[in-house]
């Protein structure tokens, strides 16, 4: 479980995060719904330990990171894994590089020793498989599509198995075909690991896919939770936007 209490971050003189409280259950999607530079993509850099908050408490597994120094901190947030709104694959190193890289950086968990290249390879070509890219273990990110990046992020994540998953906007620049097959792989990847994922997102199609519960990130808060059909029901102009949104794209031919 992670549970987030009064977070409050400023840059310069705004306000980004305005006391914010949250709770994310263990085994559920949560997906976080809001405009854009409303601070969605700060509060997943703050719970995976990147940024510190100004005031407030993070707990994770309950364990409160916010104040940890850098080695007990590491070990705290291990077991979370994050794919990044670009993906952030490495250009010089090709795909099957890029997979491996956690598990060269940290070896294996378990016996504190480095894994071989027979595990690597195991490893990363089952990973590959899992989202689809079976044999591209040699390409180089600049021959992938946009969509087959966000697969080759996905494979890196879920190599080393973390049991919390951070998606920071896993569907935008995608066509809607590519868009929903990502928001297949978030599910699959979680059924998979049994883990715990929080989605941050502009894509209401797949919010309404992959999410046990969504959340409105509004005005530094969170202002709503709730399953998704409650969700759409609230009394609230923005959820009213986005009824609307859905209801004119359910009508295009």
């Amino acid at each position: 479980m992670i549970q987030i209490r009064n977070l409050w971050k400023r840059y310069g003189r705004t306000d980004v995060l305005k006391g914010l409280t949250l709770t994310v259950q263990q085994g559920e999607i949560l997906v976080i719904l809001g405009r854009s530079g409303v601070g969605k993509s700060v509060l997943l850099r703050h719970i995976l330990g990147i940024e510190k908050p100004d005031e407030g408490v993070i707990e994770v597994g309950g364990i409160s990171i916010s104040s940890l120094r850098q080695n007990e901190l590491y070990k705290a947030v291990k077991n979370m894994g994050m794919l990044f709104q670009g993906s952030a694959l490495f250009d010089s190193m090709t795909v099957e590089e890029n997979t491996a890289f956690h598990l060269r950086q940290h070896g294996n968990p378990a016996t504190g020793k480095a894994y071989t290249e027979e595990e690597l390879s195991q490893k990363v070509s089952s990973a590959l498989a899992m989202v689809g890219l079976a044999g591209t273990e040699k390409k180089m990110p600049s021959d992938l599509s946009g969509g087959m990046r966000k697969r080759a992020g996905l494979a890196r994540l879920i190599v080393y198995r973390p049991s919390i998953l951070l998606y920071d906007e896993p569907t935008t620049g995608l066509d809607p075909i590519t868009a929903q097959q990502i928001s297949e792989l978030i599910v699959k990847t979680q059924e998979e690991l049994k883990g715990t994922s929080i989605v941050v997102t502009h894509d209401i199609p797949s919010a309404l896919y992959i999410a046990d519960r969504i959340a409105l990130h509004q005005d530094g808060k969170i202002a709503y939770i709730d399953t998704p059909d409650h969700f759409m029901q609230i009394d609230d102009p923005t959820i009213h936007f986005l009824r609307e949104t859905m209801t004119l794209k359910a009508r295009k031919p």
